[in-house]
């Protein structure tokens, strides 16, 4: 089972799910912490082979991952917990596996909140894949991900956020990290397949507009997806979460909590 944490405000209140990327933790989600404790029951977990889930690698170490496997990760712990529906707010490759969960149980799903959100690898992330490929088993795996982190945030305001993910996939295993990055061989099949076919689940786009990798074709998944809305919040990268916490707060929250579906930019 997943480590996970739960703050329980009451049984008449919306339970949400955070979800961190790879190489994070669910650690990432300290500047939201306060501001949902206040509003929804939450729950926040920590995906197999990364912060104090770091155990569940000695339990799985032959299996192959897949983003199926760490969804139903999540959906266990739901089962555990008596967690019949809820709010899932997920960042980077963390939107993957919320998404999957949408697409493996969407009863259990109310809405997505897909920050920094995966819907395509380009021409440049897709070199930047094979470039990890061909070098995973003789180069460090940090300084595969330190490269990785500074092409997708390489802004001097991103720092923060890229130093934080830095510092929590250096707590990964090697051998875990390449099991999770071995998962981008399913990426493309299955990114294409989210943006053909829309879920009947009200989701939300928050994206900076520094983004430069993964912005544009969340702008035109939104056009296709009558349920979606995308912000675009200036000034700001990839992990909006970290470096404009307050806006992230305010769009996302307000998102959960109603039903308008109009899109605009901060």
């Amino acid at each position: 089972m997943l480590y996970y944490k739960t703050f329980f405000k009451n049984e008449d209140t919306d339970w949400v799910v955070f979800v961190h990327g790879a190489g994070g933790s669910s650690s990432i989600w300290f500047k939201q912490l306060r501001a949902y404790k206040k509003e929804f029951n939450v729950l926040m977990v920590d995906l197999r082979g990364h912060g104090k889930s770091k155990g569940m690698l000695q339990k799985y170490y032959e299996e192959e991952y897949s983003f199926k496997m760490a969804s139903q990760d999540i959906i266990n712990v739901l089962d555990e917990i008596g967690i019949k529906k809820a709010h899932f707010v997920g960042v980077s490759l963390g939107t993957i596996i919320i998404r999957t969960i949408g697409e493996m149980q969407p009863d259990r799903v109310q809405s997505l909140v897909m920050s920094g959100a995966i819907m395509r690898l380009n021409i440049r992330s897709r070199f930047l894949v094979w470039l990890g490929h061909l070098f995973k088993k003789v180069v460090p795996f940090i300084w595969l991900y330190k490269l990785f982190a500074w092409i997708i945030m390489p802004r001097q305001r991103h720092s923060e956020s890229r130093n934080l993910f830095i510092r929590e996939a250096k707590k990964l295993y090697k051998k875990e990290f390449l099991k999770w990055f071995n998962m981008t061989h399913e990426v493309n099949p299955l990114l294409k397949y989210f943006r053909e076919k829309e879920l009947k689940i009200r989701t939300l786009y928050i994206m900076g507009s520094e983004d430069h990798l993964f912005l544009p074709p969340v702008k035109n998944v939104v056009k296709e997806h009558t349920k979606s809305v995308l912000e675009v919040v200036e000034k700001c990268g990839h992990v909006v979460n970290v470096e404009k916490p307050e806006v992230f707060n305010r769009i996302s929250i307000n998102f959960l909590k109603s039903d308008n579906l109009a899109s605009s930019t901060f």
